[in-house]
């Protein structure tokens, strides 16, 4: 509903600019003269190449973003991988520590056995 409001209201704006713009002109693009368009339409052709433009660029930064992302996540898995390899050899060496403590305390129990 609201892009049906938004397309009548830029439709709206649309009406009002070609009825009041609609003086003959001469467009130099470079090479190419384009003689008695009307004032509407390169009002118009300006705003679209304007947004077409800031879209383009907006897509650029987005494809760099994602870029950059997809390296940060692929060291943050990297990373995530060497703290769990850390934290088995920690669990091991626990273990290897409470087997020697355990080890170094059992005395034999019969006290006339070598």
């Amino acid at each position: 509903m609201l892009v049906l409001i938004l397309l009548l209201v830029v439709g709206s704006m649309l009406v009002y600019i070609s009825k009041y713009n609609f003086i003959p002109v001469t467009v130099n693009l470079g090479f190419h003269i384009f003689s008695n368009i009307p004032l509407f339409y390169v009002i118009v052709a300006s705003v679209l190449t304007g947004l077409g433009l800031s879209y383009l660029i907006y897509l650029i930064k987005a494809i760099s973003t994602s870029f950059t992302l997809r390296g940060k996540n692929k060291e943050i898995k990297e990373e995530k991988e060497e703290v769990l390899e850390l934290t088995k050899n920690v669990h091991q060496l626990e273990l290897q520590n409470e087997k020697q403590k355990n080890s170094a305390n059992v005395e034999p129990q019969d006290k006339n056995a070598l």
